[in-house]
């Protein structure tokens, strides 16, 4: 690619988050050959979970009332309440086939995002928009409190549904006090810890006994969110547990791991001077949970990263990677899969290198690709990721977004093979994930996507991020940059099949980019994106609501608009370039006698009005619109009496706007219309 600028789900694959933790992405297939993209899946998974693991808090009840009756509620609250998660479980309960969930992001308004809150095309019938405002600034929260009144409109005008969740004890107008509910945290938050540990799977047997640490923990006041970390710190401690170890242990050791490691890794890594332990240290907590194999492996592979290899000692007289692996408070069980013996050491492990050799750092991401690129039965997918995301959190952690997002682009570099690909595409996916640096992610992809010169497979590394990941909740800003790499595409044709698939699953995905297409300078790239998403049956179609998109005098413009000049540019042959459109005008003739019913006529008045906008090349235009009707007569699926009708109408139709013969079309030209 070159210069020359929170659901459909259509898998049963595709990115899947159901708690805190990292996110792993695979693409599962060569980055030239894009599977097709799992639009909306990740948002309706988490929600799942979210609605699984919710007790509900104080006024759940009255929150859910004012949804179901008002189409609005806003959500009010202290800190640590619940109050993001009661609003995606409240949104979960009105799920319907036809809408979507979304979260509205109204600081990315404009070219790169969202759409103003003010704009009705912002919601369609059936969505599930979900605006989180709960750590605004002031200034964001009165710009967005004074658009809701418009926004809260559209939402009961198209049935779909609004939860605001507001910053606490922040200002709001009058006329909105009727919707906002106050919610305070379950009355029991013994109950929200047992709630979280029947969802990992715990045995109840096992949770529901008397414990010295649990009780410790909630004695104090803590924020929803601290408890369901705590739950899911004793369900790793329970899946990393000796023999014979219970409840009562498992919640000790998550204690000790929510307590820190840090001092404690430190004083060990000071004993442990030579380079072959620590590498082997390094390798363990990225690898954490790997084979042996693969950490043995990476191991090498950062000694030969860093500098010279040692001195070699015979090969029987080194030691087993067994007594290595003791060095450092790891072993490989059964399985032979390696971890250390304490619940998130290697977390801690991880920090350190990062916090106190900071000259490590760039080493680290040449080793990670080398690693992804390495061969082997036990380096799965999952290890892949896992890998490039314990790496990515550390950039993340430390506020280095942009190193990250640099070395996401160094992987995709010319002659990048699949797996560093991936590893790209994992790299991005942690940062948009990430909720102080996702904002930033989406602005410098959006760079990258309108400006940038891509090189290698970093063009199509985005747009597997774009479809399969932005996607998911920011639709409209994947649209955007989807549409920047498909109009800058060469030789290819990723972008314009992931933008394709992206507005099938959408009417107001389709409706927003015919708009921004007719709103544009309709270069001859923009045409054939016009030609690839202007397929008639989606605009006539009525299946979810009565009203066609074609029935909307906004869609109509746009329509005339872009057919005007793919049909002035494929007689002028404007640029040097023709656009042949005969096919996609064939396909509009044969839907509207077809399978557009009371639509049809719709389809052939915004081909004449196009063509009636031709200037000097009008007639000509006529001529080819006529020429081409008679040739889809001979191609016609449902035989060529319709067709012909069709043929006909069109006929008389050109006949009106050149002002000549009847303004009435003749019994035959009707057909069996009304």
């Amino acid at each position: 690619m070159s210069t020359e600028h929170t659901t459909r789900v259509e898998s049963t694959q595709g990115i899947t988050h159901t708690g805190d933790g990292d996110i792993y992405v695979s693409l599962g297939a060569a980055a030239h050959e894009p599977r097709k993209p799992v639009f909306r899946q990740l948002p309706d998974d988490q929600l799942r979970w979210t609605r699984r693991v919710l007790v509900a808090p104080a006024n759940m009840g009255r929150a859910r009332t004012t949804l179901a009756e008002t189409g609005t509620v806003i959500l009010d609250g202290a800190p640590g309440s619940g109050r993001t998660a009661t609003a995606r479980v409240l949104l979960r309960e009105h799920h319907r086939p036809g809408g979507a969930f979304r979260e509205l992001l109204p600081d990315e308004q404009g070219e790169q995002g969202e759409l103003s809150l003010r704009n009705p095309a912002l919601v369609d019938p059936g969505d599930r928009l979900l605006l989180d405002l709960s750590t605004a600034e002031a200034g964001l929260w009165h710009v967005a409190r004074g658009d809701l009144p418009a926004l809260r409109r559209t939402v009961r005008e198209r049935r779909a549904h609004l939860v605001v969740v507001m910053p606490h004890d922040g200002a709001l107008d009058p006329d909105l006090q009727h919707y906002r509910v106050e919610i305070g945290p379950p009355a029991s938050p013994m109950e929200v810890l047992r709630r979280h540990l029947r969802a990992h799977g715990v045995p109840y047997e096992q949770f529901l006994r008397h414990d010295v640490t649990v009780e410790e923990l909630l004695s104090a006041h803590r924020p929803m969110r601290e408890i369901a970390d705590f739950a899911d710190l004793i369900r790793r401690a329970r899946e990393s547990a000796g023999p014979g170890e219970e409840f009562t242990e498992w919640c000790a050791a998550a204690k000790r791991a929510r307590a820190g490691r840090r001092a404690e890794v430190a004083d060990r890594v000071a004993g442990l001077p030579e380079a072959s332990q620590r590498a082997l240290l390094i390798a363990v907590s990225m690898l954490h949970g790997a084979h042996a194999d693969v950490v043995h492996r990476a191991a090498a592979l950062l000694l030969s990263t860093v500098g010279p290899p040692e001195e070699e000692t015979p090969l029987l007289q080194r030691k087993d990677l067994a007594q290595r692996l003791s060095e450092i408070y790891a072993r490989s069980g059964p399985d032979g899969h390696v971890r250390f013996t304490e619940l998130d050491y290697d977390s801690a492990v991880r920090a350190h290198f990062w916090d106190h050799m900071p000259d490590l750092r760039p080493h680290l991401g040449a080793w990670a690709a080398r690693v992804v690129e390495s061969n082997g039965p036990h380096l799965v997918p999952d290890v892949r990721d896992g890998l490039v995301a314990r790496l990515a959190g550390e950039y993340l952690r430390t506020g280095r977004a942009d190193a990250l997002a640099a070395l996401a682009e160094r992987w995709s570099t010319q002659g990048a093979g699949r797996a560093r690909a991936e590893a790209a595409v994992q790299a991005l996916t942690c940062g948009l994930a990430h909720p102080a640096h996702g904002r930033d992610f989406r602005e410098r992809i959006y760079q990258w996507c309108a400006y940038r010169r891509l090189t290698g497979e970093f063009a199509q590394v985005l747009v597997q991020v774009c479809a399969d990941v932005l996607a998911l909740d920011h639709p409209d800003h994947a649209l955007i940059r989807l549409h920047h790499l498909a109009r800058r595409e060469r030789g290819t044709a990723h972008a314009l099949r992931a933008l394709g698939d992206l507005v099938a699953g959408s009417r107001r995905l389709r409706r927003r980019l015919l708009d921004r297409l007719a709103r544009g300078d309709l270069a001859p790239t923009d045409l054939g994106i016009f030609l690839r998403v202007s397929d008639p049956a989606p605009l006539t179609d009525r299946s979810v609501t009565t009203r066609a998109l074609v029935d909307e005098d906004g869609v109509r413009r746009s329509l005339i608009t872009c057919w005007s000049a793919v049909l002035t540019a494929a007689v002028s042959r404007t640029e040097g370039r023709r656009v042949a459109p005969r096919a996609e005008i064939q396909r509009w003739l044969h839907w509207a006698s077809e399978g557009a019913g009371d639509r049809g006529e719709i389809l052939l008045d915004l081909l004449v009005d196009a063509a009636d906008r031709c200037g000097d090349d009008r007639g000509a235009t006529f001529a080819a619109l006529y020429a081409a009707a008679r040739q889809s007569e001979c191609a016609s699926p449902g035989g060529g009496a319709g067709s012909a009708e069709t043929t006909d109408l069109l006929l008389h139709k050109i006949g009106v706007a050149q002002g000549i013969g009847p303004t009435a079309p003749s019994a035959s030209a009707r057909g069996g219309r009304s």
